[in-house]
């Protein structure tokens, strides 16, 4: 179990796993003897006293029910008996008290206070009356999660609130936009892509000028243009055309992010704005408009000259991305000294940004690239390339393998081919 456990007490753990045991039995249907049988356990003790279970009864549990472990997991840490959130002082539900904890959430997001922003988003959820202010809560969270590079929770908080019967059309779209990124931050390239096209073209018949139907256009648009970059790289034989179709989309979004920017004096699309303008780059060099060098060195010259000063938010975090476009570019393009000191400056100047941010997807990234850039200088030399790596690291490759599953095999790889260098 996870931390959570410590936070809900052994009655509603017990209850909620009572609750399962039971749709376990119906849906195998299972007497309570058989059902023991398959958990291992006494009939007359199916439970575990203290209602925290160990990891072989989940894993039993989760195998008599067809579910994964995860969703057990879960289901036994969730809400008490009626299922609902307390108010967090007790106290009434008020749209001012609502409106005052959006307005904490939306200032946290602005300064990077991803933490605090999934804090408030529970406080939100809780003072919640309508479907359309349990969606919003959830869209906060999910906001959060998604600063903190956590996807796969970001993307289970933006599922929570587009399944409430939603009655805005613009809190849906922007729901809508956000699971289409959602798919783009998990690797689920061309789900990705086809949500956020099919979006545009319901933008597009609806012709809403509203600033969240703006914002959700730019965003749709976004996350085309970032989902075909990065098939440039994993379908290298239709790479042009997922180049010609990235640079459309990102420039797209670069211009309608700096035009709701200047009207809005909204920092954040300022740094998504700026993520865009790191893509192209990437992208330009892929369809020949500009030399991997050239690039390579604006790339280090904006970084440079900006990451002590961009110390927010999503500013920052657009010159992380911004190392690793120049890292993908150094991969693909460069060879020799030009690819090693590129690709360890850059490289290094990410992980500092990434630690700060505490964005795992950055560092899904960068482990990534490292383990191309040695096994690249591995098959030059005709021997493997010794990699020291501390407790640390080894530490943030597994917490990286938990939340991405598709870097589990590449994590695989690199502890395989690491040497561990632990201290005393």
């Amino acid at each position: 179990m996870d931390d959570r456990s410590h936070c809900v007490p052994a009655r509603v753990m017990s209850q909620n796993q009572e609750r399962l045991l039971q749709l376990a039995s119906m849906y195998k249907g299972l007497s309570r003897r058989k059902l023991a049988q398959e958990l291992g356990r006494d009939a007359s003790n199916l439970l575990p006293a203290n209602g925290n279970p160990k990891l072989d009864y989940l894993v039993k549990l989760a195998r008599v029910l067809d579910w994964p472990i995860g969703e057990v997991a879960d289901a036994i840490l969730g809400a008490g008996d009626d299922g609902k959130h307390p108010s967090p002082d007790g106290g009434p539900r008020t749209d001012d008290a609502f409106d005052e904890l959006n307005a904490q959430a939306q200032c946290a997001h602005r300064e990077g206070r991803y933490g605090d922003m999934i804090e408030v988003a529970g406080r939100l959820l809780a003072v919640a009356k309508t479907a359309d202010q349990r969606a919003l809560a959830s869209l906060r969270e999910a906001g959060g999660w998604d600063g903190l590079g956590r996807y796969m929770l970001a993307h289970e908080a933006v599922r929570r609130g587009i399944a409430e019967p939603i009655e805005s059309a613009d809190l849906r779209r922007l729901l809508q936009s956000n699971l289409a990124n959602g798919h783009y931050t998990l690797w689920n390239l061309f789900e990705a892509r086809g949500m956020a096209c099919k979006l545009l073209d319901d933008l597009e018949r609806e012709s809403s000028g509203t600033r969240v139907a703006r914002a959700a256009r730019a965003f749709a648009h976004y996350v085309v243009g970032h989902a075909s970059r990065r098939l440039m790289g994993q379908q290298p034989a239709a790479a042009k055309e997922f180049a010609e179709a990235a640079r459309r989309a990102l420039e797209e979004s670069l211009n309608r992010y700096e035009t709701l920017a200047a009207e809005f004096d909204h920092e954040p699309w300022r740094g998504i704005a700026n993520t865009c303008r790191g893509g192209l780059l990437e992208v330009d060099v892929e369809l020949g408009r500009q030399p991997a060098e050239e690039a390579i060195a604006h790339i280090t010259r904006v970084v440079d000259g900006t990451s002590e000063r961009a110390a927010l938010g999503d500013h920052l975090e657009s010159l992380g991305w911004w190392c690793i476009f120049g890292c993908n570019i150094s991969l693909r393009h460069l060879g020799g000294r030009d690819l090693q000191q590129s690709m360890s400056r850059l490289a290094k100047t990410g992980c500092e940004i990434a630690e700060r941010l505490d964005n795992w997807s950055m560092r899904e990234r960068l482990f990534t690239l490292e383990l191309g850039q040695r096994e690249h200088l591995s098959d030059l030399a005709g021997v493997s390339v010794d990699w020291m790596l501390g407790d640390d690291k080894i530490k943030t490759i597994i917490g990286t393998m938990g939340r991405f599953p598709t870097f589990r095999q590449t994590g695989w790889r690199i502890l395989q081919a690491g040497t561990a260098a632990r201290s005393n």
